[in-house]
């Protein structure tokens, strides 16, 4: 298959996808990417989002809160803090992230403040994406 590349998803807890995929949408803390097969090597950050697969075998969507994507050759990683197949979100699961973002905001350092607020409002646009 060479239009696509292998994909693979992982947090600290478990591996959630390793799949060929022809795309992958990432939320980049830099702004929004696409890769697909060939794309120039790359290592970014991620900022809280919905990441999007598109493969052979249909499309899987995944709340990503922050982590790392690196891309060589013929694969893409993605290394995330956290991450839950969006169809196995509920509102209870993205209250819980908001309400942890909101109270290290609270204690953030004053220079820290902004990427704390920030961080703040990724995780309640996250929550919007998914449909809560």
């Amino acid at each position: 298959m060479a239009d696509t590349l292998q994909f693979d998803l992982v947090t600290p807890e478990r591996k959630l996808a390793s799949v060929p995929a022809t795309e992958v949408q990432i939320p980049g803390t830099e702004g929004d990417m696409t890769v697909m097969a060939g794309h120039m090597p790359l290592v970014t950050s991620l900022r809280p989002g919905i990441l999007r697969v598109v493969g052979p075998t249909g499309h899987l969507n995944f709340a990503v809160t922050g982590g790392f994507a690196e891309t060589a050759g013929p694969s893409l990683s993605v290394l995330a803090e956290y991450a839950i197949p969006v169809e196995d979100t509920t509102k209870t699961i993205f209250d819980e992230l908001v309400a942890e973002a909101e109270s290290l905001a609270e204690v953030a350092l004053p220079e820290d403040r902004a990427a704390a607020d920030k961080k703040v409002n990724d995780m309640i646009a996250l929550r919007a994406a998914a449909g809560h």
